[in-house]
């Protein structure tokens, strides 16, 4: 009994005090004990038993298509660095709400930082492991954290921009992190700077020229005059990569073609893979659906559908979703495509059968029914179900019918779900053009070539954000995203679709433009920022005015 008070004291005392909880690995290697506490630089992949000190680089030709390697060399794990900023936690919390927190910097200016995804790294070398590599850049396309790590600093936050061609130092910082109640960090645990020389780019007065529209568009040109030297930055950027995956950029100004350039290998009458850009044409055909009879309002409850006591984990509160909810996206259902945990993540939806089921037999959460938004896609799934039983003829000949026929929309290719009915959860594929047609019928309040297609009140409520107390994004109405942009403090407001790798539809709600965009930069972190940072800092200011 003596003996195990004693212990117990040890490790109250241990935990009181700050000091090491595990006992880390012993330091060795003669390279890591002469560059403790550094972050040395490595143009290929080397085991740390094979480290030679002529391997560590202090300058070096940066290349997109070369091996960019990190070591960092601790004098302690990391797990006992986390244990130094909150003594009374465990080992486990410890790993759960912390991680390395990482800081770039070039030519002595912070440009970015990043508290690294605490499930990032292996949780055993956390606890004893003072040296790791960090592949940046792989030509073996290494699957690792810290190529995605370099990708948002390179491409998503302005990295490639400052590293421009000549000689730059490129410095990095270590501190450990955790995230309680409030974020606390730690001192630096490693630090080091490689001066690198980023070579000239040859690109080519063709790749760099405005393309020019070719005839037979679908749409009448416009004669408006734009900055078009401002365009051409862009398009050197496309071409240096800079902004990358970008397939093509249409833009609507007053209803006629303004901008119409393709990249990539890509051209007029490629079928552009959008994603989930394809969401908001459920929630047109549900307007065009309720204009014409065949459902009565977006306020209709899921029973009027189904029969729900026949789907798993039934509750009343399932009876009570509303189509609005699942246009909005809160429903409630426990589902959420931003949480890898999440039951109704639509990673679990897409290996089974039947997705109607799969988003049907979802458990309800405790949130209000309209009241907290999570992007989830297996409800939309639901909404195109119910578009398919209350049509004529299905889903997929009313859509021909009702929305592409009229806006002159003739190739297009629909994905499937199992029960081989359109998937409005996205893939919907078709032309940059005609995707333009489908934003410019919203901003013409619904009417194309003089026939009303979409009602205007409808396109009012698609519009509206029904999440304006959210602080981490700018809103979401029917199966659109809001999203303002702001050049030279004005601000302009926007409804679109959007969808992985940076795919956009892009309705300005005050100023007469639509703008597409469409890329192939899928799952890629810098997907929507670069589009973002395209519109904002380029075409708006070239076009918008």
């Amino acid at each position: 009994m003596k003996s195990i008070l004693l212990i117990a004291l040890i490790l109250i005392s241990v935990f009181s005090s700050g000091q090491n909880i595990l006992t880390p690995e012993k330091i060795e290697n003669p390279v890591q004990k002469n560059h403790l506490r550094k972050i040395v630089f490595l143009n290929k992949a080397i085991p740390l038993e094979n480290l030679k000190e002529s391997d560590l680089l202090e300058t070096m030709t940066f290349r997109e298509d070369s091996d960019f390697d990190i070591r960092i060399f601790l004098d302690n794990s990391l797990v006992n660095y986390l244990h130094q900023l909150d003594t009374t936690l465990t080992i486990d919390e410890l790993l759960k709400k912390g991680n390395y927190q990482f800081n770039f910097y070039v030519d002595g200016k912070l440009m970015y930082t990043e508290n690294v995804n605490s499930g990032a790294g292996n949780a055993e070398s956390k606890k004893f492991k003072t040296s790791f590599r960090i592949p940046f850049i792989s030509i073996a396309n290494e699957d690792s954290w810290g190529k995605y790590l370099w990708m948002r600093f390179y491409l998503a936050n302005d990295g490639i921009d400052v590293l421009e061609t000549g000689s730059h130092i490129l410095k990095i910082e270590i501190r450990p992190y955790l995230k309680t109640a409030v974020l606390k960090t730690g001192n630096v645990i490693a630090e080091g700077e490689i001066r690198l020389i980023i070579p000239q780019k040859n690109i080519s007065e063709q790749q760099i020229a405005i393309q020019k529209i070719k005839p037979n568009s679908g749409w009448k040109v416009s004669k408006d005059k734009f900055d078009q030297e401002k365009i051409r930055l862009l398009n050197k950027k496309i071409a240096e990569n800079r902004f990358r995956d970008i397939t093509g950029i249409v833009v609507i100004k007053n209803g006629k073609l303004i901008l119409e350039e393709y990249f990539n290998h890509s051209g007029r009458d490629t079928l552009q893979d959008t994603r989930s850009v394809g969401k908001s044409f459920s929630s047109a055909l549900m307007g065009i659906a309720i204009k014409e009879g065949y459902l009565n309002n977006e306020n209709q409850i899921l029973k009027e559908f189904y029969n729900l006591e026949q789907f798993r984990n039934y509750s009343f509160k399932k009876d009570s979703v509303t189509i609005k909810s699942l246009l909005t996206m809160s429903s409630g259902f426990d589902g959420n495509d931003n949480d890898n945990d999440s039951p109704g993540n639509e990673e679990n939806m897409y290996p089974t059968d039947n997705w109607v089921k799969f988003a049907l037999d979802l458990p309800m959460t405790q949130d209000k029914i309209g009241k907290n938004w999570n992007y989830f896609t297996a409800g939309v799934i639901v909404t195109g179900d119910i578009l398919d039983q209350s049509v004529p003829e299905g889903l997929e000949k009313y859509a021909d019918k009702k929305l592409f026929h009229p806006l002159g929309i003739t190739h297009y290719k629909w994905q499937y779900t199992p029960q081989q009915k359109p998937s409005v959860a996205g893939g919907l594929r078709m032309r940059a053009l005609d995707f333009a047609k489908f934003g410019q019928l919203y901003k013409n309040n619904g009417i194309w070539n003089d026939v009303s297609i979409l009602d205007k009140g409808w396109i009012k409520k698609t519009f509206t954000n029904y999440f304006a107390d959210k602080n981490d994004f700018d809103g979401y109405g029917y199966l659109f995203w809001r999203k303002v942009y702001t050049v030279e403090n004005k601000t302009f407001e926007t409804y679109q679709s959007s969808g992985n790798g940076g795919n956009k539809i892009i309705v300005f709600t005050q100023i007469p433009l639509v703008i597409v965009i469409t890329a192939k930069a899928y799952n890629k972190p810098y997907a929507h920022s670069q589009v973002d940072t395209i519109v904002q800092e380029y075409l708006l200011p070239a076009i918008g005015e």
